[in-house]
């Protein structure tokens, strides 16, 4: 994937994921408004509401961190092994930082 691309396909999704990351953090003072009824949901809807900002805050760190490789000429090499990525890989997941063999090494071992 040529530089351009990838940082245009790299500033829309951290524009998007900061979209995200701000609708899920939803309006405090309605939040507090709710009655006492709707506690038990409430709970349920703030666990998933913090699951999702979990993913999306990883993602975004991810997505900056691709843009910093990008900004040094790192971009498309993997950060374990130093081979290239293959293309498709980055097509798919842009803001990948390693080869689909480190990756899997990577999550063998969590």
């Amino acid at each position: 994937m040529d530089v351009t691309t990838a940082r245009k396909r790299l500033q829309d999704m951290l524009a998007e994921l900061d979209r995200s990351i701000e609708v899920l953090q939803g309006d405090p003072v309605a939040i507090r408004e709710h009655s006492a009824a709707d506690a038990g949901s409430d709970l349920t809807d703030a666990d998933r509401a913090q699951a999702m900002i979990t993913v999306a805050t990883a993602q975004r760190r991810a997505v900056t961190e691709a843009m910093v490789r990008l900004d040094e000429g790192a971009y498309g090499r993997c950060v374990d092994c130093e081979k290239p990525v293959p293309d498709g890989r980055l097509e798919a997941r842009p803001e990948a930082a390693r080869c689909v063999q480190c990756q899997g090494r990577r999550e063998r071992r969590r």
